[in-house]
């Protein structure tokens, strides 16, 4: 059976894909960001992705050049996906190598006739692949490409934020006690 991971931080996106997909057959893993999806493509090793180009983390577009990219994946076809009013950027689909695109609303005769053959190409790509030896198989394959960390400067703003917060009656607490122990100190010699 063919498996789909769908990232689209739209859950009505994803229910239809979802709903559509398996009901022709096809096994599918949802995640709502491009994040869990770098992390869903570790064990659920997919034969195509469906990515939104505009998603919170990593974009559509970042998803899919990391698949390309991935040794371990580079028989998986990514399909990205747009909004009605997203504008979708023919030179990042080109730089990303997506084998195609496809808007929401899905329509299912769409949907399938779009996946289908890339599925069956990406099975029998995989199919092509040697077999890893058992040691191998225990571990996994490792992607060579770097794993680079995109830092949002506001969660790591609200982060802080929250940490400070957890903190501050402890910090009030200590630094009003050293100001009283300052101040009801006698005074020395001058």
């Amino acid at each position: 059976m063919s498996r789909i991971l769908l990232a689209d931080d739209s859950s009505h996106a994803q229910r239809m894909g979802e709903q559509i997909l398996t009901g022709e057959g096809f096994e599918v893993v949802t995640v709502s960001d491009g994040d869990s999806a770098l992390i869903r493509l570790e064990d659920v090793d997919p034969d195509l992705v469906l990515a939104d180009i505009a998603m919170p983390a990593r974009s559509g577009y970042e998803i899919c050049q990391y698949v390309k990219l991935s040794p371990r994946h580079r028989h998986a076809r990514v399909v990205l996906t747009a909004g009605v009013q997203e504008k979708v950027d023919a030179a990042e689909v080109n730089r990303a190598r997506a084998d195609g695109v496809i808007h929401k609303p899905f329509e299912a005769s769409v949907l399938v006739e779009t996946v289908r053959p890339l599925l069956e190409a990406a099975v029998r790509e995989k199919g092509d692949r040697p077999a890893a030896s058992p040691k191998e198989a225990g571990r996994g394959e490792v992607p060579t490409v770097p794993f680079v960390a995109v830092i949002d400067p506001e969660r790591l703003k609200a982060a802080v934020t929250l940490a400070l917060d957890a903190s501050m009656g402890g910090m009030i607490e200590e630094i009003t006690r050293r100001v009283l122990v300052a101040l009801s100190a006698k005074p020395g010699p001058r």
